[in-house]
């Protein structure tokens, strides 16, 4: 089968496979050791659904932040399934709403020294996040939160304002919540004015969750992989035309395995 790897992929911080995905790629870490990574080596992390690969074809800021990234699970069963059907096999399907308390749990469980900071959500939920994190873990594991504006991203002091809040708070791991593609992008650009935060990760909407500020599916649902279709259910307005959108990833994945896909931002 022909491949297209129109770029060079890097190869990944650990003993993992990590296999090309259009114009990215996709890494395929058992979950444990990925937990024991990020706990001990960090990293610039984000995970991948359609959502992100329609970005991808449009947005050079955001594909640039993504070639910048040190691991990148996939936050879509249908993403894992076109994978493997063109020979590039991912085992696990790793989401960011999964991957988040999962984390914090191991590094409580494991004593690790993991300081969280949230940033992102609206105004006061992240601390909400905060306060039920850590009352979930009788420790204090999240050591600030953050709830920006809208206008955030494009407000130079309310970022230097953000900047200053996660320096002071003594945070070595930083979790974005703005949505695709801000928080990437975001997080890219600001990565090296926070020498001291070593994990980075965008978490889409798992502030809200944490908060409980929005409920997930219900847990036979993920395991049925229709978690999107109660989302739709839920938010028709605003989840109904960005699944049917996002379709494209299949016609792009058929391309792929034709060989015949190209990088539109090349």
């Amino acid at each position: 089968m022909r491949m297209t790897t129109p770029f060079h992929i890097p190869a990944p911080p650990a003993a993992w496979p990590r296999h090309p995905l259009l114009n990215v790629w996709a890494d395929d870490p058992e979950p444990g050791a990925l937990l024991d990574h990020l706990c001990h080596q960090g990293g610039l992390v984000f995970t991948i659904n359609p959502d992100h690969l329609y970005h991808l074809q449009r947005n050079r800021e955001f594909l640039r932040a993504y070639r910048q990234a040190d691991v990148i699970t996939v936050d879509s069963h249908y993403v894992r399934m076109a994978l493997n059907r063109m020979g590039r096999p991912i085992h696990h399907h790793i989401t960011g709403s999964d991957l988040v308390p999962r984390l914090i749990a191991h590094a409580s469980t494991h004593d690790v020294d993991l300081r969280v900071f949230l940033l992102g959500a609206q105004p006061g939920v992240a601390q909400r996040a905060l306060e039920r994190i850590n009352a979930r873990h009788g420790k204090r594991l999240v050591v600030g939160a953050f709830g920006p504006s809208m206008n955030f991203i494009r407000d130079a002091e309310e970022t230097a304002h953000a900047l200053r809040l996660i320096r002071d708070s003594g945070a070595n791991a930083l979790m974005v919540g703005l949505g695709a593609p801000k928080q990437e992008i975001w997080l890219a650009r600001w990565r090296e004015a926070l020498p001291d935060v070593k994990l980075l990760m965008g978490v889409g909407a798992t502030i809200d969750y944490e908060a409980g500020e929005v409920v997930r599916a219900p847990v036979w649902m993920r395991q049925m992989r229709m978690e999107w279709l109660y989302r739709v259910l839920s938010e028709p307005r605003r989840y109904l035309m960005r699944y049917v959108r996002n379709t494209e990833f299949l016609h792009l994945m058929w391309q792929d395995r034709r060989g015949r896909y190209r990088d539109p931002l090349a």
